[in-house]
């Protein structure tokens, strides 16, 4: 299954805009191999008690997680997960 990275995490990510993952089942197993593989990038994605951080939206198969089952999200076999940090501004 494929993470896309937006542009500003993408140093996090040693600057790759797509990241294969083996993880799928559920949002949680994705998010943990990220964490193993890219632990700067998971610190950016997620607090230290491991909850997605308020300010990043994170998407499966374009479903925003939140509306959906958080963490517990099902992630398919070649699944798609998007992470987009909140942008503000004036």
């Amino acid at each position: 299954m494929t993470v896309l990275v937006p542009g500003v995490l993408r140093a996090e990510a040693g600057g790759a805009a797509r990241l294969d993952v083996a993880a799928a089942g559920t949002l949680r197993a994705v998010l943990d191999e990220v964490g193993a593989r890219w632990p700067r990038l998971e610190r950016r994605i997620r607090d230290e008690r491991g909850e997605v951080r308020r300010y990043v939206n994170v998407y499966v198969d374009g479903a925003d997680c939140r509306l959906a089952d958080g963490q517990d999200t099902p992630v398919a076999d070649g699944g798609e997960v998007q992470i987009l940090p909140s942008v503000a501004g004036g």
